[in-house]
């Protein structure tokens, strides 16, 4: 049998970008790293924003009723509170460090707003494909508060938040997705730290920096606070902390998941495999379908 050539081979930054300024909602202020002009998508992954004002008019629209079909919705937040409701009758907040995972199926129409006047409101919001035997299942939602999501501390005094995925020593995030396999973590280095973590070979990958900044793979390429790095092919991921600035701690995001090789249909709030199942879903929509 011939070996994969990217078996045991540490991952590399093939691409970096430091996104795009965008609105959405009713004015939120934010940053797209995917779904900009810059990076499309990395399939399984269709877009990522990040939100980050301690400036009301930023934020405080908020983001309110709109629909949903085809996809889900990771909400991570940072700092701040975020509420949510949808037209099922579910409604809850979402704080600091603790997570959203909305599966948005067949069709849900929800509001996001703020639960908070002032002060700083951060956070992510990735949406994630769902495969076309999956487009059109029930809606259902996976909430983890912060005191919900494991954290592995290790003896350089690094710490791992897992919402998805397993480490390396074995601490598995409470979310389960069979779609796509997903690890998502949130990783703290201390000065002089390092990480290291195993990705499923045919895994796509990619890594946000939310502080300091990190050597990346063999090669300690670069990535600065407020970049994401798209990862090259390969079975694991090294990173540590900038030998160049000894006393800098770093925080980032490790995202990886599963490609789905499906032809990808987009209209606005709905992500279907064709544009005639797009125009399906409007209908549906304008019709009290959802």
């Amino acid at each position: 049998m011939q070996q994969n050539n990217h078996e045991n081979s540490i991952r590399e930054l093939t691409n970096i970008s430091q996104g795009q300024r965008a609105s959405d909602g009713d004015g939120v202020q934010l940053t797209r790293l995917i779904g900009s002009q810059q990076i499309d998508m990395l399939d399984p992954f269709l877009l990522l924003d990040h939100f980050e004002s301690d400036q009301p008019n930023d934020y405080m629209g908020g983001f309110p009723n709109h629909p949903h079909r085809g996809f889900e919705t990771v909400t991570y937040m940072l700092a701040g509170k975020m509420r949510h409701k949808d037209n099922a009758g579910n409604e809850g907040v979402i704080a600091a460090n603790g997570v959203q995972w909305m599966t948005a199926g067949r069709g849900i129409i929800h509001s996001e707003m703020p639960e908070q006047e002032s002060g700083l409101l951060k956070g992510f919001q990735l949406w994630v494909n769902l495969p076309k035997s999956h487009k059109m299942t029930a809606p259902a939602y996976q909430e983890f508060s912060a005191a919900q999501l494991p954290i592995e501390y290790a003896d350089d005094g690094s710490e791992i938040r897992v919402i998805a995925g397993t480490t390396d020593k074995g601490l598995t995030g409470p979310v389960i997705n069979t779609h796509v396999t997903p690890t998502y973590m949130d990783v703290h280095l201390p000065a002089g730290a390092s990480f290291n973590q195993s990705l499923a070979i045919t895994d796509n990958a990619f890594i946000y920096v939310i502080k300091g900044s990190i050597a990346v793979g063999n090669k300690g390429n670069l990535l600065s606070e407020n970049q994401l790095g798209i990862l090259s092919a390969g079975d694991k991921v090294t990173v540590s902390t900038n030998n160049t600035s000894p006393s800098e701690e770093s925080d980032f995001l490790l995202i990886s998941g599963k490609p789905l090789h499906e032809a990808v249909a987009r209209g606005g709030p709905f992500v279907m495999n064709t544009e005639a199942e797009v125009l399906q879903a409007y209908q549906d929509y304008q019709n009290n379908k959802f």
